[in-house]
């Protein structure tokens, strides 16, 4: 989903029309606030949204809340990531859009805009958000496996990926090896691993 966000009704229109062009979907909203109040209608106010690859089409100056006060509260509500930004500009605003860019917005686009530029741009940063979901969905299952660990494993679990064989684990933790090697098949089975490279490098990676 592409979602516009500009005060000008036939820029809205013109957009759509493109986008759908390419097979692309899209919803239009005519300000900064009414497209914030979509969000705090959503459940958790739009916490862990959007769920699927979406990006966002903002226009820097718009009547009320600019695109760029918009797109601060995206950066604290910590939807940026999964919300690329791209912002649409006019030739003055381009310093704005530039800083806008170095807070981590996808790219802007100038005014008038090359058709094929600027949905090439799109799909790059749908598959942006592709990929922030998918990473924000591992780590979410990561901390659900990571609750199911008990202290005690937890503790074994830290030495595990320190690289330690079981005996030192055994006496760091004043326990028997064989407890030491309960503990650790429970770690493994929970964390869905076989090994502890590949624990490792899943808490590493998460």
């Amino acid at each position: 989903m592409v979602y516009l966000v500009d005060d000008e009704e036939v820029v809205r229109d013109a957009l759509a029309w493109l986008l759908r062009s390419r097979r692309l979907l899209s919803e239009g909203f005519g300000s900064a606030e009414a497209f914030e109040a979509m969000l705090d209608a959503r459940p958790g106010h739009g916490a862990g949204w959007p769920d699927a690859p979406s990006c966002l089409l903002l226009d820097v100056r718009m009547p009320g809340t600019s695109g760029l006060a918009l797109f601060e509260r995206l950066i604290e509500r910590g939807m940026a990531a999964a919300l690329p930004v791209i912002f649409l500009t006019g030739h003055g605003d381009v310093p704005t859009a530039v800083a806008a860019v170095k807070r981590g917005a996808f790219d802007f686009v100038e005014k008038p805009f090359s058709d094929n530029a600027l949905v090439d741009r799109v799909e790059e940063a749908l598959a942006a958000s592709a990929a922030a979901i998918a990473a924000r969905q591992s780590q979410g299952q990561l901390a659900l496996r990571m609750a199911e660990l008990t202290e005690r494993e937890r503790e074994v679990m830290a030495l595990v990926v320190q690289g330690l064989p079981n005996k030192l684990i055994a006496d760091q933790l004043f326990i028997s090896v064989r407890t030491v090697e309960v503990h650790r098949a429970r770690v493994f089975e929970k964390m869905n691993v076989k090994s502890a490279v590949e624990l490792s490098n899943l808490l590493r990676d998460g």
